[in-house]
C-alpha cells in the first residue's frame, strides 16, 4: 500500500492576551478548513496551532494584572484553548514556547549560529515598539511612531546580540524570484522585495537585556533570545527539531503553507527564511499573508476599542455560520469587512434560504411522496444532465481554489451547486409531477438526483462547516462509503432504499439587529397625499418621490416559492448589503431568467411576510394589459447600489 502524502499547516503562534478577536479567528478557522480538505483529498494532514508565550509585553501585562508571567500564560492559554474548542478547530498539536522542549530548540539554534558566527554580540540603540516586538530605523518610523501600530516607540540602548541578515540577501531573493509561489499572494510578495530586500536588510537584534521573561541565552544568562527569535522556530520546535519531542522532521518539514495575517509576513518571509538558511534547513514550501478583516474601514485593535468577540458571535448565531461568515468574507489576499448585518444577510440568504431550504424542501418531498424512501426505479429527466455535470465539476473546481488556498472562492463554487440544485427543483416542479401517476417514474429522478446533489454538497462542505456537513449526511443517512473524496468523482453513490428523517431546520432565519430596526423605522415616512384642491387627483409633490428610496440591484439567486405557485424569492445584492424580495412575478418569469441581472428595487419598504418568507422591499415592472416586465439596467457601468432618482 503507498505511503500517503503528507501535509504541514501552521497559524502564528497567538499572543496569550484572552483578547483573540474576528480577525484571528479568520486565520485559524481557514487553517483548519485547508487542513480538513488536505484530509478530504487523503494526505497525511497535520495542523499546529499555538501560543507566544515570552517577551516583554507579555511580562508587562502580567505585572499589571499581580501575576507572574508563567501563571498568566498558563491561565490565558485555556482561555484561547477553548475558544479554538468552540469554533471546531481540530488542530493536531498545541505549542507553547514556554515548552521546554521548544526552549530546548532555541537554545540549540542561538548557539549553533554564534559558533559558526551568524550572531555576534554588539550594542543597540534605537526605536522599539513593545506591542509589536519590533525595532525600527528612524528612516522606517512614520511621524515618529511605529509603522505598524501608529503607536509611540521607546528609544532603547542595550547589549544585545544581532543576526548577520545582510549575509543571507542575495540567497534570499534568488530563493523569492526562483520560487514564485513562496510568498503569496504577488502584492506581499512585491512588498518585501521592494521595500525590505532591495534596499538592503540590517542585521537583526535577536537578544535583550532590559527585562527576563524569555528563553536565556544558553552562553550568556544575562541575555534572552528576542522575541521573534523564540516564536518562529516553534513550527520545527512542534516536530520535534534538536529537542526530546516526537521526531517528525523528516515526516512533515518543509511546510506546505505558514498561514500568517499580512501585518506579521516580514517576519515569516525575511527573519524566518534566513534563520533557516543559517541553520541548515529547508525553507517552508508558501507563507500566505492574508488580508485583514476590517471593521468601520480600520484594523480591529483592543487600544481602539473595536475588537469583536467571536465567542459573542458563536454564541448568538452559531458556529458554522460564523464560519461561514469569516471564509467567505475575505477572498484570496484581499481585506474582508465585518459589520452584523452581513454576518445576517449571510446567514439568512446562503444558509437558511439556499442550503437550509434545499435541505428541508428536498426532506419534505421524499417524505410526503414516497414516505421517506426513493423508490429503485427511476427514469431520466430533461435537466439532468446540466445537474449531474455541475455536481462533478465541483470538486475539481473547490480543489483547484484550495490550492491558492482561496476558501472564500471554493465556497462560492459549492453555492453555485446549492444554487443549481434549487433551480432543478422549478424545473422539475415536483409538486405537479405529483398529480400524474405516469409521471411519478420521473419524480422519483428527480428526488434521487437531489439527494444525491446534497449528499456531495455535504462532503465537500465538511472541511468549512464540519456541523453542517455531517447534519447533511446524517439526516440523509449517507453511509461512510458515500463520504469520500473518491465518491465524488461519480454521480450515482446514494444507496437506493434508505430512508430520510426530517429534522429541524439547518438554520433558522435570523431576525435584523435592532440597531438597523430602528434606523429603518427613523426612515423618512411618505408624506400626506395631496388633495385634489391641491395640485389635482392622484397627484404627489416631489418631496413625497424623494421618500421612496430606489437603487441598483443584481440578482443572485431566484428560486420558486416553497408555498405559493405565483411568488418568486429573490436574493439580491445591493453593493453594501444583500436582501431578499418575494416578488409575485413567477407567471412571467421562469426563477433562473433573471439571475445575473440588475434591476430596480425600492429598498425603504416596510418589510413583510408573503406566505411565510420574508420580503424586505420591491422589485420594479411595468406592466401593459396581462404583459408584465421587469425593469433593467443594461448598463455595465451602473454599479449595484447605484441610487435611482
Amino acid at each position: 500500500m503507498a505511503e500517503k502524502k503528507t501535509f504541514y499547516i501552521t497559524t502564528p503562534i497567538y499572543y496569550p492576551s484572552g483578547d483573540l478577536h474576528i480577525g484571528h479567528t479568520y486565520t485559524t478557522v481557514a487553517s483548519d478548513s485547508i487542513c480538513r480538505f488536505k484530509k478530504l483529498l487523503g494526505y497525511d494532514a497535520y495542523f499546529l496551532t499555538g501560543t507566544d508565550e515570552h517577551g516583554q509585553k507579555i511580562q508587562q501585562s502580567a505585572e499589571e494584572a499581580g501575576k507572574d508571567p508563567q501563571t498568566f500564560v498558563d491561565e490565558a492559554t485555556v482561555t484561547i484553548k477553548a475558544l479554538w474548542e468552540k469554533l471546531d478547530i481540530d488542530y493536531d498539536q498545541y505549542i507553547r514556547t514556554t515548552d521546554p522542549e521548544h526552549i530546548k530548540t532555541v537554545q540549540a539554534i542561538f548557539k549553533q549560529l554564534y559558533d559558526q558566527g551568524d550572531i555576534y554580540k554588539g550594542q543597540y540603540e534605537g526605536a522599539y515598539c513593545t506591542p509589536c516586538e519590533s525595532f525600527w530605523t528612524d528612516g522606517q518610523l512614520v511621524d515618529g511612531k511605529c509603522p505598524d501600530c501608529h503607536r509611540e516607540v521607546q528609544q532603547a540602548s542595550e547589549e544585545a546580540y544581532f543576526l548577520k541578515l545582510s549575509n543571507y540577501a542575495d540567497r534570499l531573493l534568488k530563493h523569492i524570484e526562483e520560487n514564485p509561489d513562496f510568498i503569496t499572494p504577488e502584492s506581499r510578495k512585491n512588498e518585501m522585495i521592494n521595500n525590505f530586500i532591495k534596499p538592503g536588510l540590517q542585521d537583526l537584534c535577536v537578544s535583550r537585556t532590559s527585562f527576563n521573561w524569555g528563553v536565556p541565552v544558553s552562553f550568556d544568562p544575562g541575555h534572552v533570545v528576542y522575541v521573534w527569535i523564540d516564536a518562529l522556530p516553534n513550527y520545527i520546535s512542534a516536530l520535534g527539531y534538536r529537542n526530546d519531542k516526537p521526531q517528525l522532521m523528516d515526516k512533515y518539514w518543509p511546510a506546505d503553507i505558514h498561514m500568517v495575517g499580512k501585518d506579521i509576513i516580514r517576519f515569516h518571509t525575511i527573519y524566518w527564511p534566513i534563520l533557516l538558511m543559517a541553520a541548515g534547513l529547508p525553507l517552508p514550501k508558501k507563507v500566505y499573508g492574508h488580508g485583514w478583516i476590517l471593521l468601520k474601514g480600520g484594523k480591529m485593535s483592543k487600544s481602539v476599542g473595536n475588537v469583536v468577540d467571536p465567542v459573542v458571535l458563536a454564541d448568538k448565531y452559531g458556529v458554522d455560520a460564523l464560519r461561514y461568515h469569516v471564509l467567505r468574507e475575505m477572498t484570496f489576499g484581499s481585506d474582508g469587512i465585518y459589520n452584523e448585518d452581513l454576518l445576517v444577510s449571510h446567514i439568512n440568504a446562503d444558509l437558511a434560504n439556499d442550503l437550509g431550504n434545499l435541505l428541508s424542501r428536498t426532506v419534505a418531498m421524499t417524505v410526503k411522496y414516497f414516505e421517506g424512501t426513493i423508490p429503485e426505479k427511476r427514469t431520466g429527466g430533461d435537466f439532468d444532465e446540466d445537474l449531474q455535470a455541475l455536481a462533478l465539476q465541483t470538486p475539481k473546481s473547490v480543489a483547484e481554489a484550495m490550492e491558492l488556498p482561496d476558501c472564500s472562492k471554493a465556497l462560492e463554487h459549492i453555492w453555485k451547486l446549492v444554487s443549481r440544485a434549487n433551480k432543478y427543483i422549478d424545473e422539475n416542479t415536483p409538486w405537479l409531477l405529483i398529480k400524474e401517476e405516469d409521471k411519478h417514474p420521473l419524480l422519483a429522478n428527480v428526488m434521487y438526483h437531489l439527494t444525491e446533489t446534497l449528499r456531495m454538497v455535504a462532503v465537500l462542505l465538511q472541511p468549512f462547516l464540519p456541523q453542517t456537513g455531517s447534519a447533511i449526511l446524517e439526516q440523509l443517512e449517507v453511509p461512510e462509503t458515500a463520504q469520500t473524496w473518491e465518491s465524488l468523482q461519480s454521480f450515482g453513490r446514494y444507496p437506493e432504499g434508505v430512508t430520510v428523517v426530517r429534522h429541524d431546520p439547518l438554520f433558522p432565519r435570523v431576525e435584523l439587529p435592532k440597531k438597523e430596526k430602528e434606523e429603518k423605522k427613523k426612515a423618512p415616512a411618505p408624506k400626506k397625499q395631496p388633495t385634489s384642491q391641491d395640485q389635482g387627483e392622484g397627484k404627489i409633490t416631489i418631496d413625497d418621490f424623494a421618500a421612496v428610496e430606489m437603487k441598483v440591484a443584481e440578482v443572485l439567486s431566484c428560486d420558486q416559492h416553497p408555498d405559493a405557485d405565483r411568488l418568486l424569492v429573490f436574493q439580491l445584492d445591493l453593493g453594501s448589503e444583500k436582501r431578499q424580495i418575494v416578488s409575485g412575478i413567477a407567471e412571467h418569469y421562469q426563477s433562473s431568467d433573471l439571475i445575473g441581472k440588475k434591476v430596480i428595487v425600492v429598498t425603504n419598504l416596510k418589510p413583510v411576510n408573503l406566505r411565510g418568507v420574508r420580503s424586505d422591499g420591491m422589485i420594479l415592472c411595468a406592466t401593459k394589459g396581462k404583459k408584465l416586465t421587469v425593469l433593467t439596467v443594461d448598463d455595465p457601468e451602473m454599479k449595484v447600489g447605484a441610487k435611482v432618482s
